[in-house]
């Protein structure tokens, strides 16, 4: 079986479960449209509204610190900057996002969801062609289900994928193999990838994306099993295209 696509995945909301999609369109140096495009900034966070810009994920709500935020998935429609909340496939909250009172409504529930505590009420906070994910440089995530796999073998337990927070999960290859295509190029599709860096992992994995209990130590996992916490891969987008489920993954 050839290498593919099994999964297109962005989280429009960093620390909110993900949108699934059929397919989307790579523009050259950014990622998945429209992920991570929006954070949680509790008043305690340094991130300034007036200049707004990428920040590390301490300024922000995050699974590695609030586990209950994976009780609640995000989706985002760019054409009417509708952003919708839901948990357990229910809306629970629904606003657009570039008006002050869409905001407001998506923040007040927030704020009835999350304990208040020392940080203060979360905000919903953007920046211009930013990605709020845990590096500053605009990557696609790659997540081999092979490796996902392995790691299941190590642990005696299934692994939920979704623990490693990926844009694009693919099959059809052995486990690991990833890490050999650093600074290699690939074709999805119609766009052209550079295999950049493998990636590291945090605490965040040891969250059950559907129960939002941290029931696993993925990191002790991984260190144990294999010597390493590492899964999966960045990617820069070299030229843009569309890209689809069931896409083959070519390397060159």
């Amino acid at each position: 079986m050839p290498i593919h696509i099994t999964d297109i995945l962005r989280y429009p909301v960093k620390g909110l479960n993900p949108e699934r999609l059929d397919s989307t369109t790579l523009t050259a140096g950014c990622g998945i449209p429209n992920d991570r495009r929006f954070a949680m900034a509790p008043s305690s966070s340094r991130f300034d509204p007036e200049n707004p810009a990428w920040r590390a994920k301490n300024d922000f709500l995050m699974l590695m610190k609030d586990e209950r935020l994976a009780l609640l998935a995000a989706k985002f429609d760019n054409a009417t900057s509708v952003l919708t909340i839901s948990r357990d496939g229910r809306q629970v909250a629904r606003g657009d996002v570039s008006t002050p009172m869409g905001r407001v409504l998506i923040e007040q529930f927030l704020a009835a969801f999350m304990p208040t505590g020392p940080r203060g009420n979360p905000k919903i906070v953007t920046a211009p062609d930013t990605m709020f994910t845990d590096c500053e440089t605009p990557f696609v995530s790659i997540i081999n289900l092979a490796s996902v796999r392995d790691i299941e073998r190590v642990a005696r337990r299934t692994v939920d994928p979704l623990r490693f927070r990926g844009n694009l999960h693919i099959d059809g290859l052995e486990p690991w193999t990833e890490t050999d295509w650093i600074g290699r190029t690939c074709q999805i599709g119609g766009a052209v990838l550079r295999i950049a860096e493998p990636t590291g992992r945090c605490a965040a994995t040891g969250v059950n994306p559907e129960t939002a209990e941290r029931d696993m130590n993925i990191l002790l996992t991984l260190k144990q099993g294999f010597g390493h916490t590492r899964t999966g891969v960045y990617a820069e987008v070299l030229e843009g295209g569309a890209i689809g489920i069931n896409d083959v993954l070519t390397l060159r």
